[in-house]
């Protein structure tokens, strides 16, 4: 009996090294072999036949031991999980070669009340022939699980409950052990080592502080322009403090005799009079103090952009009188004729602007009109509508009519054609149960030709991770020496050592630097050449600004004495004011026919009115602009007045 119980605790200690997720079950019965040499020939194949039987038929064992978990082993330790593997692989598939008797020698070397609770579950009939023989049925055929595992197991059903019969009643004849009073501990103080004293650690040295750099006394105080503003402000206050105190004290002046007149006589209360404040009056306009010649700041972009327009346009000046001075003629002609063509093309303008007002209006008046014949147009259309819409309204329900007689005759034919559908459909089921049996069989042979080949790649596998294993195993020269003095002799141009190639590294640091001084002292010098050209742009752009402030200035004095010219008139103007007089004359006439002639044009007439009147707001507010446009000036003039 011990014998056995010790071959199946080493089955179940190799069990629980085994993991399916990383390790496969042909190394792991080589690595389990070479760990069991010590053990004798007939026990070592005893292990093994039963550690490989348990590993091949992993699946089925799986599904009745994770049935019993949870059906009547929820108490159960997991611990125990690969010992009913091995009691469930015993009873299954090795019962016949090892016989009753020493199977229940095996059993009987466990626990057992573990091994009675399992032995119950695994050989009910009632699980056997329901859901055990399902679950096996999926995994490989039926008829090979009836006949080489189910039969045999419900025939040495009962030696096996009789078995657990014995097994429950050891159990439970089984005595605990009497409790003897355990000695109590006596605690024992600690041989502990006496420390040493520390040693005082010496004085850290005091880091040296750089001195720091005095702060500038400009920090301190606050900036040119900062001051300037503020006098500003003070200024203005107080200016505006001693205008506003000089208007209160005039007010004050001439309220204050007029009261001392208005007063009457203490006796007299009668002749009391409420009179009206007296009126504030406005007080003047505040000036205040504005500095002359403030500062503009410009950027380098502006005066850049400034001072090259100013150069063009003195360019052309001086291109201009140089023709001159060569005999060119003067544009003072072409001027005035280009000025004399300018207002012709304004007036122009001004022209096809109201041609294109009159039109909208006459068009306006004329969409009216045709908006009141569309209505009468559609008036008769509707007319004819209702009409049609009866005729088709008799032939609609003829059609209707017509058509539920043909439904019950589709409805009867139906009904007919259903007779014969069930025994199509008995039919088709029939075939496809056919089709579907032979798909499986299909899907069988592709999956066990699949196993093959998956086991055959994973032969390959293994041998090549034997091989590159042996490979690391070999011993490898890990040190090297080196030296920095040494050229390595690789036969390259300009080959050199360490030391040489960081002594060229450091000149070539030096040239760097040297190169970057050099660049620094140009770009200061560049700079200041730079700021004395901002100068001098900035000087002839002052120059340039005041001399187009007073040209422009002489422009708009001569635009200003100019005297516009009374308005043009044109026949195409004439013509349409005609037109748009006769569609009003046509329709204020329609407008005043009688209500019984046209019913429904006698609502638009104030509506009529309100647009009569919106165009002739319109009408006045164009006059009032062309007036306004004649009377103004160029707008260049101006353009130039503000930039100067």
């Amino acid at each position: 009996m011990g014998y056995y119980g010790k071959c199946i605790k080493v089955v179940i200690e190799q069990l629980d090294k085994f993991k399916p997720e990383k390790d496969r079950p042909e190394q792991f019965l080589e690595m389990a072999s070479s760990a069991l040499q010590d053990l004798s020939a007939q026990k070592r194949s005893f292990i093994l036949e039963v550690l490989s039987g348990c590993l091949e038929y992993r699946k089925l064992l799986t599904i009745v031991v994770d049935a019993f978990y949870v059906r009547d082993g929820r108490f159960s330790l997991w611990a125990d999980y690969n010992l009913f593997l091995v009691i469930c692989y015993l009873a299954t598939f090795q019962m016949e070669e090892l016989g009753f008797q020493l199977f229940c020698s095996i059993i009987k070397s466990q626990s057992a009340s573990k091994t009675s609770k399992f032995l119950r579950f695994f050989f009910s009939p009632l699980n056997l022939c329901l859901w055990i023989k399902d679950e096996w049925s999926l995994v490989y055929e039926a008829t090979h699980v009836t006949k080489n595992w189910i039969d045999p197991l419900l025939r040495w059903q009962p030696e096996v409950q009789e078995l657990v019969s014995q097994l429950e009643g050891e159990s439970a004849t089984t005595s605990f052990p009497s409790k003897t009073k355990i000695k109590a501990t006596t605690p024992k103080e600690f041989n502990l080592t006496i420390p040493k004293p520390r040693a005082i650690p010496a004085p850290e040295p005091i880091p040296d502080v750089a001195h720091p750099h005095q702060i500038p006394q400009s920090t301190y105080q606050e900036p040119k322009k900062q001051q300037l503003l503020q006098m500003v402000k003070t200024y203005n206050r107080r200016k505006a403090e001693e205008l506003l105190l000089r208007a209160n004290m005039e007010e004050l002046q001439c309220a204050m005799p007029r009261a001392h007149k208005e007063r009457p006589a203490q006796g007299s209360r009668k002749q009391l009079k409420f009179r009206p404040a007296p009126r504030i009056q406005r007080t003047p306009k505040l000036t205040f103090y504005r500095p002359d010649n403030i500062p503009v700041k410009l950027n380098t972009a502006t005066i850049l952009r400034e001072g090259a327009l100013y150069q063009r346009q003195v360019e052309k000046e001086l291109q201009r009188v140089d023709k001159l001075m060569d005999g060119c003629g003067d544009f003072s002609e072409f001027l005035k004729w280009q000025e004399k063509m300018q207002a012709k093309d304004r007036e122009e303008q001004l022209a096809a602007g109201e041609c294109r007002r009159l039109q909208g209006k006459l068009s306006h008046l004329e969409a009216v009109l045709a908006r009141q014949n569309l209505i009468q147009q559609k008036k008769q259309k509707a007319d004819q509508k209702k009409e049609e819409t009866a005729a088709l309204m008799l032939q609609c329900t003829q059609r209707r009519q017509q058509e539920d007689r043909c439904m019950k005759e589709l409805v009867e034919q139906v009904i007919e054609s259903q007779k014969n559908v069930k025994v199509a459909q008995m039919k088709l089921v029939k075939g496809r149960r056919e089709i579907v049996q032979e798909v499986m069989e299909e899907s069988r042979e592709l999956l066990q030709r699949m196993a093959e080949e998956a086991r055959e790649e994973q032969r390959q596998r293994c041998r090549l991770i034997s091989q590159l294993r042996a490979l690391e195993t070999q011993p490898t020269r890990k040190g090297k020496l080196v030296d920095l003095t040494q050229i390595p002799g690789y036969g390259l141009e300009g080959e050199m050592s360490v030391v040489e190639l960081q002594e060229r590294l450091v000149l070539l640091r030096e040239a760097q630097r040297r190169q970057e001084e050099e660049k620094r002292d140009q770009i200061i010098e560049s700079k200041r050449a730079k700021s004395l050209e901002l100068q001098n742009t900035v000087e002839q752009i002052s120059l340039c600004r005041a001399a187009m402030g007073r040209t422009a200035a002489l422009r708009w004095e001569e635009k200003k004495a100019r005297a516009p010219g009374p308005p043009s008139t044109d026949e195409r103007v004439l013509e349409l004011r005609r037109k748009i007089e006769q569609r009003t004359a046509e329709r204020r006439g329609r407008a005043a026919q009688p209500p019984g002639a046209a019913p429904r044009a006698g609502r638009p007439h104030p509506r009529a009115q309100e647009e009569a009147q919106r165009w002739e707001e319109l009408e006045r507010s164009r006059e009032r602009q062309l007036r306004a446009r004649q009377q103004s000036c160029g707008p260049p003039a101006a353009r130039g007045l503000g930039a100067a």
